[in-house]
């Protein structure tokens, strides 16, 4: 795929949702308020085995996954067409990439529709995630003020997973965000209860606090941690990363094109979208965008030298930080998925790795990554246990 692909005005439009994960809840709202799947198959066949499979605690993934956030609408207004969503699926599963994630907080409970349908006939040799923590209605789905991860509502949220998802078992259940009001023990005996009924196969956690990660993993083994990481937000390089390593726990970044930025979609004269959150996290704006804008220049140079893509950089890059790290970038374009999954046969050698590493290190991005009423919900302890 060349540059002028990756920059076209549908690369713009489509995935800035990829970085609402965390924010996307909060801001419709209005700011107010048995043993491991198996991960490869003969569907996946010879390209399964040439991406190669990676460890996410015990787990078994593919090297690649791939976020479902947006395939039941981009934004607000653009509403993909459902039967290209099941084919981008089911074609990204005959490519080699085995690991998808969703969670209930998409659509809410649409993307777990359409992941559902579309790995059907072929869900035993694939990896499902979902995530549980806003509070939203289980019956109607409708998003409401807060967060809840009280123990008897994780149970009836995961019963309505599996029901649209169409399984029997959640191989990868994330809490999205902590809720401050629970305390993770009883967070992770709820999910210990799940697993010991085979409705849950694995736990993780999103955007904790490290205490409580510490916490949640002396009390129900964790598998993975997801974060938002890429080479526009290195923030957990300093302490997350590096806890997980301590731990055993495996790490998936979300968003890491950094919501499109580093396959070159951004440039100084885009103008974003009403409700594209791009435009109001400070990163982007028009002061910092400038200076920020040289690391899409080092991913295209980059891409030049390697014979490959921006986002192929982008992606190699983070795979390359640790063996147990795996991306999970969201398309709703084929040619997007195909090109993506490709990052797989991107390698570095130890002193491009090295260089790239120093000319990462040496752009330090201005601007926050999300505004603070999003970034509230992150980095948060849930209470002591009594």
């Amino acid at each position: 795929m060349t540059d002028e692909n990756r920059t076209g005005i549908n690369r713009r439009n489509l995935l800035a949702a990829a970085g609402s994960l965390a924010a996307a809840p909060l801001l419709v709202n209005g700011m107010a308020s048995q043993a491991s799947a198996q991960t490869t198959g003969s569907g996946a066949g010879a390209a399964a085995q040439a991406r190669g499979t990676r460890m996410l605690g015990n787990l078994e993934v593919s090297s690649i996954g791939m976020g479902v956030q947006n395939m039941h609408r981009t934004y607000t207004t653009l509403v993909p067409h459902r039967p290209e969503m099941l084919n981008i699926l089911r074609t990204a599963f005959d490519n080699g990439i085995t690991f998808f994630d969703c969670a209930e907080a998409y659509g809410p409970h649409e993307d777990e529709r359409i992941l559902g349908e579309a790995i059907e006939s072929f869900r035993d040799e694939v990896v499902i995630t979902s995530k549980f923590g806003w509070n939203i209605d289980l019956e109607t789905g409708k998003r409401l003020p807060g967060l809840n991860s009280r123990p008897e509502h994780i149970k009836l949220a995961v019963e309505g997973m599996l029901g649209r998802l169409r399984t029997d078992r959640i191989d990868l259940l994330y809490q999205h965000r902590v809720d401050p009001e629970v305390p993770i023990e009883d967070v992770a005996g709820a999910i210990q209860d799940l697993m010991n009924e085979g409705k849950v196969l694995h736990w993780g956690l999103s955007e904790m606090g490290l205490d409580t990660l510490r916490r949640a993993h002396a009390t129900t083994p964790v598998t993975a941690v997801q974060n938002e990481y890429s080479m526009l937000w290195r923030g957990p390089e300093a302490e997350v990363i590096p806890t997980c390593e301590e731990l055993g726990i495996g790490f998936v970044p979300w968003s890491p094109l950094g919501v499109g930025f580093l396959t070159g979609a951004i440039d100084a004269a885009t103008a974003f979208a009403p409700g594209d959150i791009r435009g109001i996290e400070t990163r982007f704006a028009e002061e910092n965008r400038a200076h920020n804008l040289a690391l899409v220049e080092l991913t295209k140079s980059w891409a030049e030298r390697k014979q490959a893509t921006p986002a192929q950089i982008a992606l190699a890059w983070l795979m390359a930080q640790k063996p147990w790290i795996v991306p999970i970038p969201g398309t709703t374009q084929m040619a997007h998925m195909l090109d993506n999954a490709g990052a797989t046969e991107v390698n570095f050698t130890e002193a491009e790795l090295t260089e790239l590493n120093a000319a990462v290190s040496a752009i330090e991005v201005q601007g926050q990554r999300l505004p603070d009423a999003v970034l509230a919900y992150s980095d948060v302890e849930a209470p002591a246990k009594n």
